[in-house]
């Protein structure tokens, strides 16, 4: 089994009745349903307002694989919380940073840039184009797909030079965006995956759960070696 643990601030769906009319049970809710496809996956999920336990050390110890959800409480994450996150990524933890989640705290520690970019709300079409076809987290994905309706975010998206550049994608406006991109950190995989603004349903997509699983999937670290450090007798 491969322990996934789901963070979502959950703020707007509780203070935003447009949200909560589209995700009644939390952003994290709608993406444990997505992941449950694969019962390989043993899921829990945190929120911030009892973050302190349900990201707690023994949690994220526990945790394979984390998903983050942020966009209005970025700030109120406290950093000893951060820190963790970041020491266990570069032990092996794999972590998905989700839509304005690439401007959480642990991203933006873990690329060591703003991590900002153009952005606007209309509702506009995206198309999400797939340029690494062979890559484990492209299985059985299309070409590309449509998003009815999403944020529109833009180039330049101030993130170091990716390992992959999984999905691009492109808007009416001429915009594009580099929208599935994945790090390595220390021991840990990072894929950051742009889709998932909390006024639409984009956390109901067939084809974006299953780009989830197979992020999940890859970014599962399985029976690695974990280096040693410090002084070393001779053997």
């Amino acid at each position: 089994m491969i322990n996934v643990t789901i963070y979502n601030e959950f703020i707007h769906e509780r203070n935003d009745e447009a949200v909560k009319a589209v995700y009644p049970n939390g952003i994290h809710e709608a993406i444990k349903e997505l992941l449950s496809e694969d019962k390989n996956f043993n899921i829990r999920t945190a929120v911030l307002e009892d973050i302190n336990e349900s990201l707690s050390d023994e949690v994220l110890d526990s945790t394979d694989v984390l998903f983050w959800w942020g966009h209005l409480g970025h700030d109120k994450v406290p950093d000893d919380r951060v820190n963790k996150v970041c020491e266990r990524v570069l032990a092996g933890m794999g972590l998905i940073v989700l839509h304005s989640g690439h401007y959480s705290k642990p991203f933006r520690k873990l690329m060591a840039t703003c991590c900002r970019s153009k952005w606007r709300e209309d509702g506009d079409r995206e198309r999400v184009w797939l340029v690494e076809h062979y890559h484990p987290i492209a299985k059985g994905i299309p070409e590309f797909f449509d998003i009815p309706h999403e944020e529109t975010y833009g180039e330049r998206f101030d993130i170091p030079k990716p390992d992959d550049v999984v999905f691009i994608s492109n808007f009416s406006g001429g915009e594009v965006f580099r929208s599935g991109v994945t790090f390595t950190r220390g021991l840990g995989k990072i894929f950051y995956f742009r889709p998932g603004h909390e006024e639409y349903p984009i956390y109901y997509m067939e084809v974006v759960g299953k780009i989830l699983r197979n992020a999940a999937n890859w970014c599962y670290n399985e029976g690695f070696t974990a280096p040693t450090f410090g002084h070393y007798e001779k053997r």
